[in-house]
């Protein structure tokens, strides 16, 4: 890492737990908060939305579903879902995605409807 770039290797981060199943998450505080990149592996996700943050799906394996606002979307490697803040949205199936982040991942920034 120098300066003004990061470089990572996704797999060699510390997974976490999260809505849409297991997460590693890059470059949130190299970014200044303002971009982050996440390999996400799908499990169990529940609905949620953010106000803040847009993010941007991107599918590298498997094959299931996103479900954007009640709707389901075919998801099969090299689809993409760019879903905007206040959209109720989850993964459904076998799925491995990239997903990016803009503003950067924040926990805060997640809600689910109760």
């Amino acid at each position: 890492m120098t300066g003004l770039s990061a470089v990572t290797q996704l797999e060699q981060i510390e997974p976490k737990r999260c809505s849409c199943g297991v997460t590693r998450r890059a470059f949130v505080e190299e970014s200044g908060g303002v971009a982050s990149v996440h390999l996400l592996h799908v499990d169990k996700a529940v609905t949620h939305y953010h106000k803040v943050t847009t993010e941007i799906y991107v599918i590298l394996a498997g094959e299931g579903e996103i479900e954007l606002d009640g709707v389901r979307h075919p998801a099969k490697p090299k689809s993409a879902f760019l879903i905007k803040p206040g959209c109720r949205h989850r993964a459904i199936g076998e799925l491995e995605a990239l997903i990016i982040c803009v503003p950067a991942a924040n926990d805060a920034d997640e809600y689910f409807d109760e």
